[in-house]
């Protein structure tokens, strides 16, 4: 498991407009990177658009925040629109940055394979983890509070 103290692993994923984008695109910044199991379902959907809501709150903490879950691009594409994100939605349909972050279900609910486990990891300017939260339940949403303390403690 990723801990605080790591550098965050890298990784090169396409939006949901097709584009890549990699960590070291947000060097200087800091990052909220929030893993999800899927796209359209109720928790998601919950946790995406507090994020939205609260957008304000986590600029003013120098953060950009990027979701990324094993949907297709495509799929990923018609939910921000839906919901209205704005934030980048990156396809890890490969699965291999949820297993390079440790926040991977080998078989979820209804027997699908290889899901990204509900998970909030906060990447400071230099790229190292600062916070670290994986969650088991799927029904669980990340702890925003501790999330946007440790931006706080970062500026």
């Amino acid at each position: 498991m990723l801990t605080p103290g790591q550098k965050a692993p890298d990784f090169t994923l396409f939006n949901s407009e097709r584009k890549e984008v990699s960590l070291k695109d947000f060097e200087g910044k800091n990052l909220i990177i929030l893993f999800f199991p899927m796209a359209f379902t109720s928790v998601c959907t919950a946790e995406l658009c507090e994020m939205r809501d609260n957008i304000t709150t986590y600029a003013k903490l120098n953060a950009d925040i990027v979701g990324i879950s094993v949907d297709s691009p495509f799929t990923l594409a018609k939910f921000k629109e839906d919901q209205k994100l704005p934030f980048n939605l990156l396809s890890d349909f490969n699965k291999e940055v949820s297993q390079a972050y440790d926040t991977y279900y080998d078989t979820f609910v209804m027997n699908l394979k290889g899901v990204s486990k509900r998970s909030a990891f906060v990447v400071d300017k230099t790229g190292t983890i600062q916070y670290a939260e994986v969650l088991e339940s799927a029904g669980d949403v990340p702890n925003f509070t501790a999330v946007q303390e440790t931006l706080a403690n970062l500026n």
